[in-house]
């Protein structure tokens, strides 16, 4: 909807992630130059975590597009809460290779080994990318130990990408995990965006579907988007399409940090407390706001504004059915 109002070829602030969108911020540079160095050593695991919405899948969305796929083959297991015999499975089915209903332990490493020694001869290399790796309980993190172990004429053959929130880092600091950590040849924490990097990541994702400065942005704006999300990227895009469908029900060409603030307020009291946005302390206006008749006024023109909302959205809805 908005995009039409500001002529944009297409939702620059979608939340599935898109490699079309990579934005090279210093800590996802970084990132990527620690996949990059974990790849060449072509064994081991590489670790990359981070807080839910920092970018960590976007980031492996861009090594795949600068690896040969010729020579990498790529397995992703995004669905954690499994055993380390399912992990197993699915690591093989992403590879093309089903398991047989019923099938064994052992016979499944048998034909996961064979599987492993044929791409190998082939001259290709199995990348297998474990995502949400803080669900593993520990004995699927020991099977992924143990499938790293294969090796084909003394060379390793599976190397693996571990992507986890925080909470995986003390999860592999536990003396039961030791030598897993001991096969982490490369691992990164990616940290949230500064606020010029915000505001870098904003325009970026804005020009990417065609935009010419309509909406302009208030330099207050881009600050209130930062000091909301914290600078995350997922709740960057989350309160920026918000943003960007009330500039255009309100039929406004400039976004506010009004707009922002009151925005993110909506967000928030709409996904309740512990949301995909931060409410600051700062963003809560004016004394007037203390006294029972600001707060009353505040509400009655929050009324008013989504009264003028829905009649606005309507009138788009009705414009497009056929008459």
């Amino acid at each position: 909807m908005y995009e039409t109002f500001y002529h944009l070829t297409a939702l620059p602030f979608l939340l599935t992630p898109d490699r079309r969108f990579f934005f090279g911020s210093s800590g996802h540079s970084r990132a990527i130059a620690h996949l990059v160095y974990g790849l060449s050593q072509e064994e081991g695991f590489v670790v990359i975590t981070g807080e839910v919405g920092a970018g960590k899948t976007t980031l492996v969305e861009q090594l795949w597009t600068q690896l040969d796929r010729s020579t990498y083959v790529m397995s992703r297991v995004v669905t954690t809460r499994v055993s380390g015999d399912d992990l197993l499975r699915l690591a093989m089915a992403g590879f093309g290779l089903e398991a047989e209903i019923g099938s064994d332990k052992a016979t499944l490493l048998v034909r996961y080994e064979q599987l492993v020694r044929e791409h190998r001869k082939a001259g290709r290399r199995l990348l297998l990318l474990v995502d949400e790796v803080q669900n593993l309980p520990l004995n699927a993190l020991e099977e992924l130990r143990m499938l790293s172990n294969i090796t084909v004429d003394g060379k390793a053959s599976v190397q693996i990408i571990l992507l986890g929130q925080p909470q995986f880092r003390p999860m592999l600091a536990v003396k039961d995990a030791e030598q897993l950590r001991q096969r982490v040849l490369a691992s990164y924490h990616l940290g949230p965006l500064s606020e010029p990097e915000t505001r870098g990541y904003i325009e970026h994702r804005l020009r990417t579907v065609g935009w010419k400065d309509d909406p302009g942005w208030d330099e207050d704006a881009f600050a209130a988007v930062h000091r909301h999300s914290g600078g995350i990227p997922r709740r960057i895009n989350t309160l920026c399409s918000r943003v960007l469908l009330l500039g255009a029900l309100e039929e406004v060409h400039k976004i506010t940090a009004e707009m922002v603030d009151t925005t993110a307020d909506e967000l928030n009291e709409d996904l309740g407390a512990g949301g995909v946005v931060l409410a600051e302390p700062e963003a809560v206006p004016s004394r007037e706001m203390d006294t029972l008749a600001g707060r009353v006024l505040a509400l009655e023109h929050g009324l008013m504004r989504q009264e003028r909302m829905l009649k606005r959205l309507l009138e788009i809805i009705e414009a497009r059915v056929p008459q």
